[in-house]
């Protein structure tokens, strides 16, 4: 068997973080015709390199076979919209932009953070490669390129006055294959006094509290501070500043500039460094044993969802979030256990959760099932779903989060 090489120093993986087995794809909701055959599974290993210690699963499908058609919409948390309007208007105080200014987002998605600066009159422009949500966008007023960046459309539309004041990629570094070549579209787009704004769930925060399930096929890589500063020097870009933030568990966003820019550090840069270290995320050793603690998360479920059914419990799943669906596969859940799952995305009611194999409905379908439990699969966004569906309580129904060990909510 062939060993897969790192994706920013190229040394062989031989490490693993984490095996799951045979997986399906996190966003691949099935529609009822398609129940009766068998959905491909794909090998979901997350290795971290020995040299660089970039955390990376093997790259087993193709960004276009995920991305061309793509379930997720961003402006159907509201908790996220709000997160992005305050980094707009927090951005453009802080970089002093103006109706001369542009602003380029990657991985744009619906226009969910763009619509913010053009409500502030601020020109922009989303790059987005997935055309069923691209056309969300144009159609709420953003503007947006319809392609994957790398070295060669980064360039491509540097050439057509594209360049930008403020570049984001916020939770897209993690669906990159070709770490290189993405980065270098970055570089391309940016101007030699612009701001790149780079947002991801820290893997710091994913060792400490099994958060597993945000491993899928779509998600390349997870990363730690310092895999990301290299990548961004070997592509001429210095890292000055960071945020921590509550967002998708934990996350870090990273702001860098050309290095000839001379941008003084912040002192978030340095407290990630020390936290990092204290966490031993500079030593190989501290990325074993995570397997284990997986484990004791998967049978703390089961042997919960295992409980309800022989008490006669009804239980729902709240939100057909992919990470969710890593959740559900690997601790083997389905029909047997979850009466069905809700979504408010209308893309996905109708459809099947894969692997697990829900039926998914409208969040209406609560108040008419009146489950005993709602089990909450996008943990991350707890408080803005707790707060949405209070209502259950009024039947005794109760509040369940998975990770990082199970709760039941009074």
């Amino acid at each position: 068997m062939t060993v897969p090489a790192c994706r920013l120093c190229a040394a062989p993986l031989t490490h693993t973080f984490l095996d799951l087995g045979a997986m399906p794809l996190a966003n691949s909701f099935l529609r009822p015709e398609q129940l009766a055959s068998a959905e491909p599974r794909y090998p979901l290993h997350a290795r971290v390199c020995d040299n660089c210690l970039l955390v990376q699963v093997d790259a087993v499908v193709s960004p276009r076979e995920i991305f061309e058609d793509y379930a997720y919409f961003s402006s159907y948390s509201s908790s996220w919209v709000e997160h992005a309007r305050r980094f707009a208007q927090n951005a453009t105080r802080r970089l002093a932009l103006d109706g001369n200014s542009l602003v380029v987002e990657v991985a744009s998605n619906d226009g969910y953070l763009l619509k913010h600066f053009v409500a502030l009159g601020i020109p922009c422009r989303g790059i987005e490669p997935a055309r069923n949500v691209a056309a969300v966008a144009e159609a709420a007023g953003v503007p947006t390129e319809v392609c994957f960046l790398g070295r060669d459309t980064g360039a491509a539309l540097r050439a057509r006055g594209l360049a930008a004041d403020l570049l984001v990629a916020n939770n897209v570094l993690a669906h990159v294959p070709d770490l290189h070549d993405f980065v270098a579209g970055l570089a391309a787009l940016l101007k030699s006094a612009g701001t790149l704004s780079i947002e991801f769930p820290h893997l710091l925060r994913l060792i400490q509290e099994v958060q597993f399930d945000t491993i899928y096929h779509e998600h390349f890589c997870y990363f730690s501070l310092a895999p990301v500063e290299r990548l961004l020097s070997e592509h001429g870009l210095r890292v000055f500043d960071i945020e921590q933030l509550p967002t998708h568990g934990g996350s870090l966003r990273v702001l860098a500039a050309p290095a000839e820019s001379g941008r003084a550090e912040g002192p978030g840069l340095a407290a990630v460094r020390t936290a990092e270290r204290a966490a031993g995320l500079d030593k190989l050793a501290s990325y074993s044993g995570f397997g284990p603690k997986v484990r004791a998360v998967c049978a703390g479920l089961t042997a919960f969802l295992e409980t309800a059914r022989g008490d006669g419990k009804k239980v729902v799943a709240y939100g057909a979030a992919a990470k969710g669906n890593t959740l559900l596969n690997a601790c083997r859940i389905g029909p047997d256990h979850i009466a069905f799952a809700v979504d408010a995305s209308a893309y996905k009611q109708g459809r099947y959760t894969p692997g697990s194999h829900l039926e998914i409905r409208a969040p209406e379908a609560i108040a008419a099932a009146r489950p005993d439990y709602l089990l909450i699969l996008p943990w991350n966004l707890r408080d803005e779903i707790t707060a949405k569906l209070a209502f259950i309580r009024t039947w005794g129904g109760r509040f369940v989060l998975p990770i990082p060990h199970l709760q039941v909510l009074p």
